[in-house]
């Protein structure tokens, strides 16, 4: 069968009249109705018949990519234009991976090819990818097997695996100290950057919405429930509503959606001038020297967003009356307590981010590395499933380590709204926690956190589906 579709779909001559033939013999095939177009079913049904692998769905984006006229099917024309498009396509990747020029790729090759784009695999892994490609056994791939492999696949392995396994801002669970996305370098120059960051920041603004009552009550529970005054999760809400009615559950989450452009906006641009300047070799970023910027960044975003963060909670946790709105808030904390206030609670947020980021990377780059040597066999693509139990995973583990640090940061934010609270800095909050309330006392709230990981991820993914498809972004 090898040696059938060699013949049928390639020969050494690159001259046009061969190719056109070449695409015309397929077309024929392809085209079982006789009607002049090939359609979805028939492509799919063709390429089986001849023993050809596509990934799921690529019948549908071959079709959907080359249909100019929007007919459902593609012409000769469109047929035979696809396929040239797409043959530059990957000569022009397979140029990039031989980075030896020799007209070979090796595992070698594929390994430093990832790690240049910020993905650091193991040689096992990289074998792997190579074997799964290599049909004549040589260990090596030449341009025939590669372009025989890819021609009807949309996409190739190394590209799926940046695509599939980027930890996707599609994840919003109400906490944005993660490291940022990584962006190859034809998403940059295409424009698909910020089309993806707009995605998922509409995806967060739903998100966040969505669970801004759970989000009330772990802010509420942090600040007020202690061993003495213990609130359960059906008392605060009976509180809640008691006090301001059904609307005061989405009280402090406009500017918390507010925020969430700006904050993404600097972070991006940050992270980029941070991985140029800490990167030992230009254009690769090892794992710690991403892990690093995108702290740093983390760190840049927070410190110009922050009194965003303050007002965030004041607002949230704000008695009906208290403030008209963000602007009222705004101008009365700047009257009564200076524009330091507006910092109030920086520090422990500041080194939040550190255990945050550090443990979502680690915890995400493990289970990505486990599922690719244990399970990657055709494709790089584990299932929207798999994807989503890893970044919720990483993230929830993440979270679970820099809670103590938010509870502190929370509590310092809300001190000055509090009547007859006592101001006092982190260390001796810290110490009057764990003398008062103990250990756990630092995890006031973590159970309504908890409970609405899985909502905020299921409905951010819903809106990022949604969104890639309304601005153009390929999946």
């Amino acid at each position: 069968m090898y040696q059938v579709v060699r013949k049928l779909f390639f020969t050494d001559c690159q001259c046009a009249e061969d190719a056109s033939k070449t695409y015309d013999d397929l077309f024929a095939k392809l085209d079982t109705n006789k009607d002049g177009k090939v359609d979805v079913s028939e492509l799919k049904a063709g390429l089986a018949a001849m023993g050809i692998k596509t990934g799921k769905g690529a019948a549908q984006k071959i079709v959907s990519s080359g249909d100019k006229d929007k007919d459902d099917g593609l012409d000769f024309n469109e047929f035979s234009n696809y396929l040239k498009e797409h043959e530059k396509k990957l000569r022009l990747t397979f140029k990039s991976l031989d980075k030896n020029n020799d007209g070979r790729i090796d595992f070698l090759e594929i390994k430093q090819s990832l790690a240049d784009l910020g993905m650091d695999i193991s040689k096992d892994e990289a074998q792997k990818i190579l074997n799964s490609i290599d049909v004549d056994g040589t260990m090596t791939l030449d341009w025939n097997e590669w372009r025989e492999h890819f021609l009807f696949n949309t996409a190739t392995n190394l590209q799926e695996i940046i695509h599939y396994w980027k930890h996707s801002t599609v994840l919003d669970i109400g906490d944005s100290l993660s490291i940022p996305d990584e962006f190859t370098e034809e998403e940059k120059t295409t424009g698909m950057w910020w089309k993806q960051l707009s995605a998922g920041a509409m995806a967060g603004a739903v998100s966040r919405t969505g669970t801004a009552p759970l989000d009330r009550m772990k802010v509420f529970m942090q600040v007020h429930s202690t061993k003495s005054n213990k609130i359960s999760l059906v008392g605060g809400f009976k509180q809640m509503l008691k006090e301001g009615g059904v609307a005061s559950l989405w009280r402090g989450n406009g500017i918390n959606v507010l925020k969430i452009a700006p904050e993404t906006a600097i972070k991006f641009m940050a992270y980029e001038k941070f991985k140029k300047m800490l990167s030992s070799e230009p254009g690769k970023v090892k794992t710690h020297e991403r892990f690093m910027a995108g702290s740093l960044a983390g760190a840049t975003a927070q410190t110009v967003i922050y009194p965003m963060e303050l007002m965030k909670t004041r607002l949230t946790l704000r008695k009906t009356g208290q403030y008209t709105g963000m602007l009222d808030c705004a101008k009365k904390i700047l009257r009564k307590e200076g524009v330091k206030a507006f910092y109030k609670g920086y520090v422990p947020n500041l080194i939040g981010i550190i255990p945050y980021a550090g443990i979502d990377l680690a915890v995400y780059e493990s289970l990505k590395n486990f599922w690719l040597a244990r399970y990657a066999k055709d494709s790089a693509n584990p299932g929207i499933l798999v994807l989503l139990g890893c970044g919720t995973l990483s993230s929830t583990c993440g979270q679970l380590a820099s809670y103590p640090l938010a509870l502190i940061r929370t509590r310092m934010q809300a001190q000055a709204s509090l009547e007859g609270s006592e101001q006092m800095p982190m260390n001796l909050m810290v110490k009057k926690i764990l003398q008062k309330e103990g250990f756990f006392g630092l995890y006031r709230g973590i159970l309504p956190n908890f409970m609405k990981v899985i909502p905020a991820v299921s409905i951010s993914y819903v809106v990022y589906e949604h969104m890639k498809s309304n601005l153009g972004i390929q999946k």
